[in-house]
């Protein structure tokens, strides 16, 4: 089964665009569907292709990029025929498959893009990629793109509610609710969509199996041992903290602040120890991390404060599977509680973590606000997210609170809006109910993030 992804129509307008003059690198987690999308691309779109997988670690095409660089027409010939593949220069595409594995291919690049006669695409896993180019010339040559687990559109494609899309993006623009028998069947997609997440074995093996969940969460199991794995890899100074970190995503999650507390990891421990360890799940893309911005006023970027985070699980999926043992998630029938609105306790961290996974997918920076109450001697306002339009001459910010429950209170929210109000674009709050405007504040359904 072959999943509708919206990185092809990305690389199409590379192949378009650029013709043949630069390399496009897609870049991604583990289990995202890099290799199956370059390949399923070079089929549609090429005469041929050729796939190299440089995980299999071929000694003899190894050999061809020492030997034969300086010597192309020989370089080709001998990859043509080892694959058999009958390359057409400018009608075929070769793809490089892990290509962190074997950092040399990736360094010739700007010798074999400046050659013109063939496309290629290299799909890398940035769990390793960044630490294996200290020895090579990264190409300027070299065009890339991120690739995400599938969004909540492309998992609706997948589950066949193009229509439903349709009609639940008309209700967003004209900011009038759903019909109340299709409100309840979006949230239905919702739910499956947190739970099942969007890693491509999941989906598929959840739609194969009559949307049973045992099955995805086996996976999704596999997948987290995987990352486990590649953690165990990574330079000794920093692999017991990303390993720290990795293994209490769920329990920083529960918390009702939801960041970081240093301290409370390892006692004496600050931010600074920790710089490493997050720049690395996030440049992962395991995980996305939102950092306070402490005076929303010119920019968030600008007014960033490292000190402080929130650290998402870049899959919503992966969370569920991470946060419960097997025998807890079929003892208490995890999966139905939370269909079924019965399941209070985590699941306030499933829905941040999900509308967090949908804003990174739309391409929003994450950042949140909180203000201390000297006087009161706690935080009085809290924003679980703030995004940007990016301009430079027309700031507009657009804070947005996430509400699991459906009875809540917008105080926090009110105190924001009241002292940043020219600042602020929208404001929204995203919860469990069907669409509505109350007191200037946008109350949209979980579903409509991918609106935003």
């Amino acid at each position: 089964m072959i999943l509708k992804r919206k990185i092809y129509s990305k690389l199409l307008e590379w192949k378009n665009k650029c013709k043949g003059t630069k390399a496009i690198l897609v870049e991604g987690a583990r289990r995202i569907g890099k290799s199956t999308i370059a390949e399923e691309f070079a089929k549609r779109e090429y005469e041929s292709y050729l796939l190299i997988d440089f995980s299999k670690k071929d000694k003899l095409v190894e050999e061809c990029f020492h030997t034969y660089l300086n010597k192309l027409d020989d370089f080709f010939m001998l990859l043509s025929t080892h694959y058999s593949v009958n390359l057409v220069p400018r009608k075929s595409v070769i793809i490089f498959d892990e290509v962190q594995m074997f950092p040399q291919a990736r360094a010739a690049i700007k010798h074999l893009v400046a050659d013109g006669r063939y496309d290629y695409i290299e799909t890398g896993s940035l769990i390793s990629i960044k630490e294996n180019v200290q020895d090579i010339l990264l190409p300027s040559e070299e065009r890339s793109i991120k690739m995400y687990p599938l969004d909540f559109e492309e998992f609706a494609w997948a589950l066949g509610e193009e229509l439903l899309l349709n009609y639940i993006k008309t209700c967003f623009e004209k900011k009038e609710p759903l019909e109340r028998g299709l409100h309840n069947k979006a949230m239905m997609l919702f739910k499956q969509y947190m739970l099942v997440g969007g890693m491509p074995k999941p989906v598929i093996l959840y739609i194969q199996n009559a949307k049973n969940f045992a099955a995805a969460d086996a996976e999704k199991r596999d997948i987290l041992k995987l990352y486990r794995n590649d953690i165990m890899k990574i330079k000794t100074q920093y692999r017991t903290k990303v390993l720290s970190i990795f293994d209490q995503i769920p329990g920083l999650l529960s918390k009702h602040e939801k960041r970081v507390v240093f301290k409370d990891i390892q006692e004496g421990s600050y931010a600074d120890q920790y710089r490493d360890t997050f720049f690395w799940l996030a440049d992962s893309m395991i995980s996305n991390e939102c950092f306070m911005c402490n005076d929303p006023n010119v920019g968030l970027s600008v007014n960033e404060d490292r000190t402080y985070v929130k650290c998402y699980l870049g899959d919503t999926g992966l969370l569920l599977s991470h946060a419960f043992d097997e025998n807890e998630i079929l003892e208490n029938e995890v999966y139905m509680q939370i269909l079924n609105d019965k399941l209070s306790i985590n699941e306030g961290m499933l829905y941040e973590n999900v509308i967090a996974q949908m804003l990174v997918a739309n391409g929003h920076r994450l950042y949140f606000y909180t203000h201390y109450s000297y006087e009161k001697h706690r935080n009085d306002i809290e924003v679980d997210f703030i995004i940007s339009n990016n301009s430079k001459l027309k700031y507009k910010m657009y804070p947005i609170e996430v509400k699991s429950g459906k009875n809540y209170t917008t105080a926090s929210l009110n105190k924001f809006i009241e002292k940043y109000k020219s600042r602020i674009g929208e404001s929204y709050i995203i919860h469990p109910k069907n669409l509505i405007i109350k007191d200037g504040i946008v109350c949209i359904p979980a579903y409509m993030t991918f609106c935003l």
